[in-house]
């Protein structure tokens, strides 16, 4: 109950919807099930709601289970009292659990430890409680080591060291003290600044911005954050975080040194420990707080950057695995290079490898004319409608090349990304999918495929090569990895699969279904032919009953019943079946096309009726109806069309006010890059966005794969540099 009411509270849902989810959660549903067949249940929830309830239910899973640990292992040292224990139960965060943990939790060897073993914690006690009468140096005589019997490691032989080792007592006892650290941390985010400094100044790099550089720690941006360590890890600069020392020390002394008396601006205090004190608290901070609490602000910075960043590496990536297919063309896909050749690849409206080809137009061979008659044949022969360039090395060579192959034909070119088609070409699933093909071939059939059906095809390559991040490689990998595997597993169930079609890489993404499965399933289709309905899916070793329920609605078959090439669940079958009787159809009627959009149109109150009637959540009813008006539909189709050229555009051709089409390839936390057609990706500065309202993020303004109006405003030849605006 308690953690349904964080969440609940957290989420800003009912504790009844966090109640039900965290169920739904336990029984083994997965979030792309629960996010589209219990709705009822969840109250509409979203994917996204929902892998957020989900990450945070393990941490609050994991906080109960860490209080448990450290409750117990106080207990074992007999110094667990009623108020640590309720203070324990009431942490909110695994910071907080830690700042209290800290003073019973086994340490390494200390100086304080060492001071204790000497027996001067009695001393520190006493300095600590402010109350001798006599120069503290008098009742330290006291803890000097009289017995020649004792270990020289475990001596006390001057005053000074007998003080010495009591102020490591109370430094460590000041550093331990779990409300200090809570301010302290606050003081120094709230107040601190992130300083960057060159290691040396004339050293050429990137980061010369961040050579003499400093900026609050609370406002610094994301992106800089991630620019500057990266810096650092590059041996270019040094950073460090310069806390408000005064203002802390001065906290410390207020809270340690008791006032004997004075006024809160002029305290008075015990003349014999005051200054020992001052020297512990000093040596506290600068020596134990300060570089820990560095290093949780700077772990803190970053992950909050890593977050950000993440989030918005995944949001790109849904948006490219989103884009819209290029349907019922054959596509010739060209794979640049210079001394290698180029790679042709010919492939069918389906996918299917119809042929494949080098040719040598780019230096040093420079055969345009043999490359001219090999594509123009190829052109003729497959009836070929675009050919798709991979953008790459030679791209821009092999744009000038087609274009002039294909002005006077019926023929379009596009430029695709090629990113990870070199990682795919050469991996083991690459190999399995097309044993018959060299890694070249492969990488070209990689660009043609991933036109026709960029979802299909992406889905091969490990989203962190796709090239739509942004500081990818300094990312917790494991953090990264999963959350770019949850974007794929919400795009492959937002759109679908063909149970008869798909790959084994596309299946295993699909709700429910491991990768052992998805090769189960196409070994069956291979064995015994095409699945005609849903329920012959459970009929595939390892799939049982609960793994069809996960995967069922998703998995998309074309066979004598239509509602199996719906997105409508089994489960719901009866109920729809019902629902058209009542609106005077039949499933047939619904193979044939032949039911009226407006029938489908009804009010609240009569979807709540009839669902009340049927036996079904009013919810249900309406996504269902909702799918009958066009069953099978592919979300995608909504999407922006990529752009199809017949001429090729050059960063010489670019004139400043130049207005152009272009697509967006990659959004970042300061800008948008976009491809105009030079091969080249121009810029558009988050401030070149809109002229109407401020601009917080631009991914609030386009997604990748948008297709975009820019105007030019600057373009540098030497530097590669193009400079757009949105502003028109």
């Amino acid at each position: 109950m308690m953690i349904a009411d964080t969440l609940s509270q957290e989420l800003n849902i009912k504790i009844s919807q966090a109640e039900s989810v965290i169920k739904l959660i336990d029984d083994g549903n997965t979030i792309p099930f629960i996010a589209r067949y219990r709705k009822e249940l969840t109250g509409s929830l979203d994917d996204e709601v929902l892998r957020k309830f989900d990450d945070r239910l393990k941490y609050l899973r994991n906080l109960e289970e860490k209080k448990e640990t450290v409750l117990n292992s106080i207990e074992e040292q007999g110094k667990l009292t009623d108020e640590l224990k309720q203070s324990i139960l009431d942490c909110k965060t695994l910071v907080e659990l830690e700042d209290l943990y800290r003073p019973y939790k086994p340490k390494r060897r200390t100086r304080a430890t060492i001071a204790k073993e000497k027996g001067l914690e009695e001393l520190a006690n006493i300095i600590l409680a402010q109350e001798i009468e006599v120069p503290l140096e008098e009742i330290a005589e006291d803890y000097i080591t009289k017995d020649d019997s004792v270990e020289e490691e475990l001596r006390v032989n001057t005053v000074e060291e007998a003080i010495g080792g009591a102020q490591d007592i109370i430094a460590e006892i000041i550093s331990d003290n779990a409300s200090f650290r809570s301010l302290i941390r606050e003081l120094s985010y709230e107040d601190g600044e992130l300083i960057s400094e060159a290691k040396d100044k004339d050293a050429d790099s990137v980061y010369d911005m961040y050579y003499e550089y400093s900026e609050e720690v609370s406002k610094i941006a994301s992106h800089r954050v991630l620019a500057i360590n990266r810096g650092e890890k590059e041996k270019f600069l040094k950073i460090k975080i310069s806390a408000p020392e005064e203002d802390i020390i001065s906290y410390l002394t207020r809270h340690v040194l008791i006032n004997k008396g004075g006024k809160p601006t002029k305290p008075i205090y015990n003349k014999y420990t005051e200054e020992t004190l001052k020297e512990a608290i000093q040596d506290s901070y600068k020596r134990l707080i300060a570089p820990a609490i560095e290093r949780e602000l700077r772990n803190q910075l970053f992950e909050k950057a890593e977050d950000k960043s993440i989030k918005l590496f995944s949001k790109n990536l849904e948006q490219l695995l989103m884009q819209a297919p290029i349907i019922n063309k054959v596509v010739l896909g060209w794979d640049p290079a210079f001394r290698t050749g180029c790679k042709l690849a010919v492939v069918d409206e389906y996918g299917k490898v119809l042929d494949t080809t080098v040719v040598y137009p780019t230096e040093p061979q420079n055969k345009i004319a043999e490359t001219r008659s090999t594509v123009r044949d190829l052109i003729f022969k497959y009836d070929i409608n675009i050919i798709a360039i991979g953008n790459g090395t030679a791209s821009r060579e092999s744009e000038a090349i087609v274009a002039d192959i294909i002005k006077d034909l019926d023929v379009q070119y596009v430029i695709v990304n090629e990113a990870g088609a070199s990682v795919y070409s050469a991996s083991e699933l690459a190999t399995e999918e097309f044993p018959d093909y060299n890694v070249g071939e492969r990488s070209a059939i990689s660009i043609a495929r991933r036109l026709q059906d960029p979802l299909a095809e992406l889905v091969k390559i490990d989203p962190k090569s796709i090239g739509v991040g942004q500081y990818q490689h300094d990312m917790n990998q494991k953090k990264l990895g999963e959350s770019l595997d949850n974007v794929v597993e919400k795009s492959v169930n937002n759109v679908g699969v063909d149970v008869n079609t798909a790959s084994v890489s596309l299946m295993e993404h699909v709700a429910g279904i491991s990768k052992t499965v998805a090769k189960n399933i196409v070994s069956y289709r291979e064995e015994n032919g095409k699945f005609y309905t849903r329920d012959e899916l459970l009929n595939v070793k390892k799939l049982g009953p609960k793994a069809f329920e996960q995967c069922a609605g998703f998995m998309k078959v074309k066979g004598p019943n239509p509602l199996d090439n719906t997105t409508v669940h089994p489960e719901s079958y009866g109920a729809t079946i019902a629902f058209l009787s009542f609106l005077g159809y039949s499933i047939e009627d619904l193979e044939n096309k032949k039911i009226k959009e407006s029938d489908l149109d009804l009010t609240d109150k009569q979807f709540e009726d009839m669902a009340q009637e049927l036996g079904i959540g009013s919810i249900t009813l309406k996504d269902i109806a909702k799918e009958l008006k066009k069953p099978g539909r592919d979300p995608r189709d909504e999407m922006p069309q990529p752009i199809l050229r017949k001429d090729v555009l050059t960063m010489e051709d670019l004139e400043k006010g130049m207005v152009l089409s272009g697509t967006v390839r990659n959004i970042v936390d300061f800008g948008i890059f976009v491809d105009i057609g030079v091969h080249q990706d121009g810029m558009v500065h988050k401030s070149e966005i809109t002229d109407s309202q401020y601009v917080n993020h631009p991914m609030d303004f386009v997604s990748v794969g948008d297709i975009i109006d820019v105007k030019v405003l600057d373009v540098d030849i030497p530097k590669r540099r193009i400079q757009l605006s949105m502003i028109i």
